[in-house]
């Protein structure tokens, strides 16, 4: 044996000497995050304009408001720490939020789901149409969510007179004898206000339907064909629906928040405050205290409110939307 084979002996094996990994040890979530963000630290400088004014802007004033949500602020005063008191004087002692809260929720229920599924459908079957045709006829339902006075069209026709287009035809055929106050009627107030909402509700997420539709993988639906898809509407749901997750999504998000936010519509249509607060809804009382009575800290929890049950709603809306197609 060699004398250089006698020293390779004599020398200890890395393998052997290095100390065994410690079970269960991991690196960890912020040191992991850090590493990530070191790696893709360009990504983060061109984002750091937008992260820096969505937190001034959006982020910064969603905190304030929770935080003022619990103190009395009337502007001219410096806030008072006052606890629960804004939130229990809401559910407890405030009638008229609770009319409110209920014709919002009931608006939600109802105008949120119709309007979200009026939305699609018609992408669907306008995305069938020629492009010409499809742009004009995309136009057409467009076209009121964008108008100026929009709201004038409606009081018109549901004016309180014989002049009113509805009372008028209803005179004429006999099935009314005097004209009906629609608008100033509880009983028939805030059905009006839905028609006029579902109306104006082909808005953005109308738009991100059809360009979804439009950037829909062909190839998928023949992949489908030869896999067993028989019908039209088994190629909406186990092919198109699936492909069209992020504009559901944000289609959604839209839905939830025109419905939740409802209160130019009856503002215009019913008058502020409306009669008996038939047609009163979150935004409408928020309006009240945040703009007229300044009562700040108040206002700050009726919004606090309303922001809990849209992220609430959200939530529930995101994990069915992760079931379509399944």
């Amino acid at each position: 044996m060699s004398d250089l084979e006698n020293v390779r002996l004599r020398l200890p094996d890395p393998a052997r000497t290095a100390s065994p990994p410690v079970p269960g040890r991991k690196p960890g979530k912020l040191a992991e995050l850090m590493k990530q963000m070191r790696q893709q630290k360009q990504g983060y400088v061109l984002l750091a304009p937008y992260f820096v004014l969505f937190f001034v802007f959006t982020a910064f004033p969603v905190l304030m408001a929770f935080a003022l949500s619990f103190t009395y602020f009337n502007v001219l005063e410096p806030p008072k720490w006052i606890g629960w008191d804004n939130y229990a004087t809401l559910f407890i002692k405030d009638e008229v939020f609770l009319i409110a809260l209920k014709n919002t929720l009931l608006f939600a229920v109802i105008t949120g789901p119709i309007s979200y599924i009026a939305c699609f459908m018609l992408a669907w079957l306008i995305n069938e149409l020629s492009p010409k045709l499809r742009a004009v006829v995309t136009l057409l339902f467009y076209a009121p969510s964008i108008s100026g006075n929009v709201y004038l069209i409606w009081q018109v026709a549901f004016s309180g007179d014989s002049f009113g287009y509805v009372n008028a035809f209803l005179m004429k055929w006999g099935f009314i004898l005097e004209p009906i106050q629609w608008l100033q009627n509880p009983k028939y107030m805030l059905f009006i206000i839905m028609l006029v909402q579902l109306w104006l509700s082909l808005g953005t997420a109308f738009l991100a339907f059809i360009a979804g539709l439009q950037g829909l993988d062909k190839t998928l639906i023949e992949a489908g064909a030869i896999d067993g898809v028989k019908n039209r509407w088994q190629e909406l749901w186990h092919i198109t629906l699936p492909s069209m997750r992020p504009q559901l999504m944000f289609g959604a998000v839209m839905q939830i928040t025109s419905s939740f936010a409802v209160a130019d519509v009856a503002t215009n249509m019913a008058g502020f405050p409306s009669p008996q607060y038939a047609a009163h809804t979150i935004v409408t009382h928020l309006n009240d205290y945040g703009t007229i009575r300044f009562e700040m800290g108040y206002a700050c929890a009726i919004a606090s409110v309303l922001f809990v049950i849209m992220l609430g709603t959200n939530m529930v809306i995101q994990k069915l939307l992760r079931k379509v197609g399944e």
